[in-house]
């Protein structure tokens, strides 16, 4: 079962990077199982089995399986002053393409017993979040200049500053509102899949596993069936 499983999302994953070489569309929107998460050292919940924890997030990306581990994230924010420096040449985490501090203390969501009966937090989970690198993505489709394009070496979603008036449009249409408005250049920010975050994450909370590597993982524990 896990066999055809795991031999069934690198067969997804191979037709999808086959045909953006020829057509440009992005190989977002296969699903990463628990089966595939376990693979590389990973589970969807941790913690009490009573009360399961989501933990972690995979996304397919052009550049390879992106995997975001809550539980490992301490909410350091050096994630975030890595891409706006890398990116922006300044450090100012609220135009970061990955988000930490939006979720501090609270998590995904505020909630009425976000506290313990003694007062602690009861939700001190950080959540690492980044571009989903959409297949249809809303952002793109949201801009009124066309500014948001797939590159053509990384094939991520990027966007073009000689085209980006500043408008936020990408922002309100991107169900996780990822896109940001630098308010001193007004122009949006957006994660170009450089990799500047997972390279300099001390946790190991956020990673980009290269398809070349993520398939040779597979193939060393046997799992790769063709």
């Amino acid at each position: 079962m896990f066999e055809r499983e795991i031999d069934n999302f690198i067969n997804k994953v191979r037709t999808r990077r086959e045909f953006l070489k020829v057509s440009g569309k992005s190989i977002a929107g296969v699903a990463v199982t628990t089966s595939v998460l376990n693979l590389i050292g990973c589970s969807k919940t941790t913690g009490d089995e009573d009360e399961p924890v989501d933990s972690v997030q995979a996304f397919v990306t052009p550049a390879g399986l992106l995997v975001a581990e809550a539980n490992r994230c301490t909410g350091c924010q050096r994630c975030e002053m890595v891409c706006t420096v890398t990116n922006d040449e300044k450090i100012h985490p609220l135009i970061s393409r990955v988000k930490i501090a939006r979720n501090f203390n609270y998590g995904e969501e505020i909630t009425d017993n976000y506290r313990h009966e003694n007062g602690y937090f009861g939700n001190f989970l950080m959540t690492p979040e980044t571009c989903h690198q959409c297949e249809d993505a809303k952002c793109a489709a949201a801009c009124p200049k066309q500014a948001i394009n797939q590159s053509e070496t990384t094939k991520a979603w990027t966007v073009d500053d000689d085209l980006c008036i500043g408008c936020g449009a990408c922002t309100q249409a991107c169900p996780w509102n990822m896109p940001t408005i630098d308010s001193e250049t007004n122009k949006s920010t957006k994660c170009i899949l450089c990799g500047a975050c997972a390279d300099n994450c001390i946790t190991g909370a956020l990673r980009v596993i290269p398809w070349e590597k993520f398939e040779a993982t597979v193939r060393r524990k046997g799992y790769l069936v063709s």
